[in-house]
């Protein structure tokens, strides 16, 4: 894909070898790594949260009580290196493209942050590993990202290689965002709701429902991007389609398990992914990603 006339967001924040741990490499709330495994360790023995042990070394060891107080400050901008620069100037797609879908609706697309960072992160929606993948947190509209997932997509996928793996990059960063879009509209928080008064098998099939609606976004920011900019180039598509097939939740249980149980799918399958992002592409229109009132997904 070219992405060389993409406008750069500056609403990406850097924090990548800032350390895993709120405050940076010396732990979280001035406590030393050591101290932090040794209080993990008690936790996990005595069935404790290891977190309240740790809030609670910290208090006596006079550290601010909040974990946000703790942290570097960050400052949003345009990173200098090719993947900060990629990823930048995703978002800033994905920004100008919203903007003229939501006013085309009368309304007005205020973007997400996007935060990268390297191996561990804590956010208003709390800690999270790379391993997890990239994610959106509602609370504080920011959509976090490390991006190793990049190189995971390069190593576990076939088809997503070098460049040609950019586009199937830009989708999964284009899908985060889908969330942040989903939010604004209304949808996340009530779909949000139906869970929290579900069993887990319902409140599974809801999630899968915003998944799907998520890759559709992604589809339709693809959509404008390619009537304005022309940027897929040849063998782009099927890279996304084949990533998005692999992230599939029947592959992935196949893959771990052995066997299938569609009752605890939270993304959706396979197919269900590449179609609805193909949905999204083929029409450019928000109408045409209603998951939620599909009569199949």
């Amino acid at each position: 894909m070219r992405w060389d006339q993409f406008r750069r967001s500056d609403n990406v924040e850097d924090t990548r070898g800032q350390g895993g741990f709120p405050g940076g490499a010396g732990g979280a709330g001035g406590l030393g790594i050591g101290t932090i495994v040794v209080l993990g360790l008690i936790g996990w023995a005595l069935g404790i949260d290891p977190r309240v042990l740790i809030q609670g070394a910290q208090d006596l060891n006079g550290a601010p009580r909040s974990q946000y107080e703790t942290q570097r400050p960050v400052t949003p901008g345009t990173p200098s290196d090719r993947v900060g620069q990629f990823v930048a100037a995703i978002v800033g797609d994905t920004e100008d493209r919203w903007t003229e879908i939501f006013a085309q609706g009368g309304r007005t697309y205020s973007p997400p942050k996007l935060r990268l960072f390297s191996g561990a992160v804590e956010s208003a929606c709390g800690f999270a590993r790379a391993a997890s993948g990239p994610f959106y947190c509602p609370k504080d509209r920011h959509v976090y990202l490390d991006t190793s997932f990049f190189d995971e997509l390069e190593r576990r996928f076939r088809g997503c290689q070098g460049k040609a793996c950019e586009f199937a990059q830009a989708y999964v960063i284009a899908h985060e965002v889908g969330h942040h879009v989903q939010n604004l509209l209304g949808v996340l928080p009530k779909a949000t709701e139906i869970q929290q008064s579900s069993d887990k098998a319902s409140a599974n099939r809801v999630q899968v429902m915003i998944e799907l609606q998520a890759d559709c976004f992604a589809g339709i920011w693809a959509n404008h991007s390619q009537a304005k900019w022309k940027f897929i180039e040849p063998g782009d598509v099927e890279a996304a389609l084949q990533t998005a097939a692999a992230i599939g939740d029947d592959r992935l249980q196949q893959q771990s398990r052995g066997y299938i149980v569609p009752d605890s799918f939270t993304h959706g399958s396979s197919a269900q992914r590449a179609r609805w992002f193909s949905n999204g592409l083929k029409s450019g229109a928000v109408s045409s990603c209603n998951t939620f009132e599909a009569a199949q997904l």
